[in-house]
């Protein structure tokens, strides 16, 4: 699977843009705020209908115009495939496949499979429980559409609940409805923690070897899913917190509260962990993200690194760069010099500027 075309219209600082990209290695270099990782994020919006900075879709169009447009060619087992997505300032984005408009946004998952590391990336050890939270529903999502359903289907009910609750404090009468939601938030929450059981299962099966790698045989990792509560005592959390949520008005218990650690020869490595310890194991879970999706989907996932290797040391980015030759990766960097120094070898290189690309594939 790679991607060989994208194109944009009025999405975010690109009136028109119009790029090609080839099988393996492609590098986006310049300044930073010119337009590189507005290039990643239009890729990871083609590829799974949302912004990767958790942007909303108003916030991707030029301040000028009303809607954007995004089109990106995909070639999966040797057949082209067209995403064209439309967002609007004002109404639903639109999206169709080779053509077609799909009424669902499950319908294109599946179509292609992005991994995205950033900065921010390497940090998820360490930062709160709401961005591994993101982390497994980013990832789920892309592996079974089924659990993206349930997961949107999740966040509508909390809402709805969330707001009963607040309007019990003004209609006592309404308190018996909540059996209702309740009845409906533990059957897809059940669901989710289930899920999310099974990927981080599958996780710690792979992450192993990665991570030794990595390491030199040093250490030992193990990914531990925490959540706030076991599916078959989920609905009796939610009857004994009930007095709890209608005090607050928030529902207080959930996989919306789930967390998971991440343990180095037994030791927590977010209270524990040296800077080190944190990268490498982020870089082994990122890693391990891409041997699943082979995996799973038997073909290679497409890797976006938005400015990943300026953070990373010689050995980390000299094993990362070792896993990803075969495999189609979008590279965006501040200048080109340091991957020439490391050898690294490019189909394709664009410099841009001021939303602006230019091909210098050639000069090097």
């Amino acid at each position: 699977m790679f991607i060989e075309t994208l194109g944009c219209q009025n999405f975010r600082n690109y009136e028109l843009l119009d790029i090609s990209f080839g099988q393996h290695t492609n590098i986006l270099y310049g300044e930073n705020a010119q337009g590189k990782t507005n290039i990643l994020e239009a890729i990871y919006m083609a590829a799974t209908s949302r912004s990767h900075r958790g942007a909303k879709d108003k916030q991707m169009i030029q301040f000028e115009s009303d809607e954007a447009h995004i089109k990106m060619i995909v070639n999966k087992m040797d057949v082209n495939h067209r995403i064209d997505m439309h967002l609007r300032k004002n109404g639903k984005k639109g999206v169709a496949i080779d053509r077609v408009n799909i009424r669902k946004m499950v319908d294109l998952f599946g179509m292609s499979s992005v991994i995205m590391f950033s900065p921010e990336d390497l940090d998820i050890v360490k930062d709160g429980p709401a961005e591994r939270r993101k982390f497994m529903n980013a990832e789920i999502s892309q592996m079974s559409g089924l659990y993206f359903s349930d997961f949107q289907n999740y966040k509508k009910i909390i809402d709805q609940r969330n707001k009963l609750l607040k309007q019990i404090y003004f209609e006592p009468r309404l308190k018996d409805t909540l059996d209702i939601w309740d009845e409906q938030l533990a059957t897809v929450g059940e669901n989710i923690i289930r899920e999310r059981k099974n990927f981080i299962f599958q996780m710690n099966q792979m992450i192993q070897p990665i991570h030794e790698e990595l390491t030199g045989g040093r250490e030992k990792i193990e990914i531990r899913y925490e959540p706030d509560v076991e599916e078959k005592n989920f609905r009796q959390k939610l009857l004994d917190k009930r007095e709890t949520d209608l005090r607050y008005f928030s529902t207080s218990v959930g996989p919306h509260r789930d967390d998971f650690g991440i343990f180095i020869n037994d030791k927590d490595v977010r209270i524990y962990g040296s800077q080190g310890q944190q990268r490498t194991s982020a870089i082994s879970i990122k890693l391990t993200e891409i041997d699943m999706l082979k995996q799973l989907k038997n073909d290679e996932p497409i890797l976006l690194l938005d400015d990943v290797m300026s953070e990373l040391d010689g050995n980390r980015r000299d094993a990362l760069l070792s896993r990803i030759s075969n495999i189609q990766t979008i590279i965006t960097c501040a200048g080109y010099d340091d991957f020439i120094r490391n050898q690294v070898k490019a189909d394709k290189i664009y410099r841009v500027e001021n939303g602006k690309i230019m091909d210098e594939t050639k000069t090097y």
